[in-house]
């Protein structure tokens, strides 16, 4: 290649890259394209509701308890198990 070919080439590569550039920005880039509607949310604050006393009162089943369902008096309950 000589001097000129490679001079022309890199002229022709620069103007295509500022022409692809300034076409794609008024092709793809639109105002309408740029502006996003969504929803607004409540603001968020440190005051909660007291929960309902027809669920959380006095009378209600406490999950946390512990609950033993029979006494378990066997001391190798598996033995055999495996057999």
């Amino acid at each position: 290649m000589k001097q000129k070919d490679v001079a022309l080439i890199i002229v022709i590569a620069a103007i295509s890259g500022f022409a692809s550039f300034f076409l794609s920005h008024f092709l793809f880039a639109t105002p309408q394209n740029r502006e996003q509607k969504v929803e607004v949310v409540d603001k968020i604050t440190t005051e909660f509701p007291l929960p309902s006393h027809k669920y959380f009162n006095e009378n209600s089943i406490d999950p946390a308890q512990l609950v033993q369902v029979v006494d378990n008096n066997n001391p190798n309950p598996f033995k055999g198990a495996g057999q």
